[in-house]
């Protein structure tokens, strides 16, 4: 087992990584449960595949559990689900001083976060990643939000687990595209600053889409360990440092909103096309070389994520999709900063691009 600790004002907290986790989750679980129960949150994709095995090992060790099943999907992610789960939490009677686990993907841990968050003004809450995805970017760094009519994670909180554990073994029960989703956020690591671990990536990522143990261990933990560094120097997104995780996802978000946030494009697959969008984009500007965009792109479509907006079969055009970007959380006095490149292994923040100057840049790209 791989064991990161994340050292932020916020909180300072370990990541493990290793296989098996979930079976010993009450034992790795019970210093931080005040009382001999567990409140846990999920959705009721992973309540078929791990509820059974997780009540298991907290009924080995004497302690109760109750929980809460959200509806699968992105679309659970809202305000109204937030209300539905404090009410639930307050009728369970947490306390400020309980837990609480979070035992899913994104969605789960981000909407959990937030409700751990609000609650009685913050309780303390435990990341249990099942996805590729959350385990190297939602999971760790205490972003927590909620969508909105208006765009994604407009309504949200810092707030840091006090443990992440990631069972390397849940991603065995992952479908296909949700596993390639997540690769997505791996490869993003190298993309914005490791060349090495990018050209990694490139010869191992069928190993791990194919459920290789060491290649996944190696996956997840370098990417969770540049994750914490970059955290841990900007935990608040102030300095511009952990801006740089965005990568992608200004484009990315884009892209989700006009597909209406669905199972039409998944965030992963929004953020690697949103990854070769800011490449090719990059590459318009002379900040790097053309043909490090397109190994960019083609390392993206070799995985099977979309590398080519044409594939999304839209109808808009670029005008419409740079809209999107109005309501982007980032915006600052009018201003949207970028994270674009000046190479593989090389993000920086750029405050000086106009939307129209991207609606144009889109147009050309949905021509293609």
């Amino acid at each position: 087992m791989a064991v990161i600790a994340v050292d932020t004002p916020g909180g300072q907290y370990d990541v493990r990584i290793g296989a098996g986790l979930l079976a010993e989750v009450a034992t790795l679980c019970a210093p931080l449960l005040r009382k001999r129960e567990a409140v846990i949150v999920t959705d009721s994709n992973v309540a078929r595949a791990w509820r059974a095995p997780v009540e298991v090992s907290f009924a080995a060790a004497g302690i109760a559990t109750h929980w809460y099943e959200l509806p699968a999907g992105e679309g659970s992610k809202n305000w109204a689900q937030l209300g539905a789960l404090l009410e639930w939490l307050l009728a369970r009677e947490v306390e400020r001083g309980d837990t609480i686990l979070a035992l899913g993907g994104g969605m789960v841990g981000d909407i959990t976060g937030l409700a751990a968050s609000l609650l009685k003004r913050g309780c303390r809450f435990i990341q249990l990643p099942t996805t590729l995805l959350a385990q190297v970017d939602s999971s760790v760094g205490g972003k927590t939000a909620v969508n909105m009519g208006a765009g994604k994670n407009l309504v949200g909180a810092f707030h840091q687990p006090a443990l992440v554990l990631a069972d390397l073994t849940a991603l065995d029960t992952l479908p296909s595209r949700e596993l390639r989703s997540g690769y997505a956020e791996v490869v993003k690591y190298g993309i914005l600053g490791d060349a090495a671990f990018f050209a990694w990536c490139e010869d191992h990522a069928a190993n791990v889409l194919a459920g290789d143990a060491a290649a996944r261990e190696h996956a997840v933990a370098t990417s969770v360990a540049a994750k914490a560094r970059i955290v841990g120097e900007d935990e608040r997104e102030t300095s511009g440092a952990r801006a740089l995780l965005n990568l992608g996802h200004t484009f990315g978000h884009a892209l989700e909103a006009e597909t209406g946030f669905s199972d039409r494009l998944l965030h992963g697959e929004g953020v690697a096309l949103g990854m070769v969008l800011a490449a090719r984009f990059s590459a318009l500007r002379g900040l790097m070389g053309k043909a490090d965009a397109e190994r960019i792109a083609v390392h993206i479509a070799s995985v099977g994520l979309p590398a080519e907006i044409s594939s999304l079969g839209l109808t808009c055009d670029g005008q419409a999709l740079a809209a999107h970007m109005l309501h982007d959380k980032k915006m600052d006095a009018g201003t949207l900063p970028f994270v674009l490149l000046r190479g593989i292994g090389e993000a920086f923040l750029d405050r000086s691009v106009s939307l129209a100057e991207v609606a144009a840049f889109l147009g050309g790209q949905l021509a293609r």
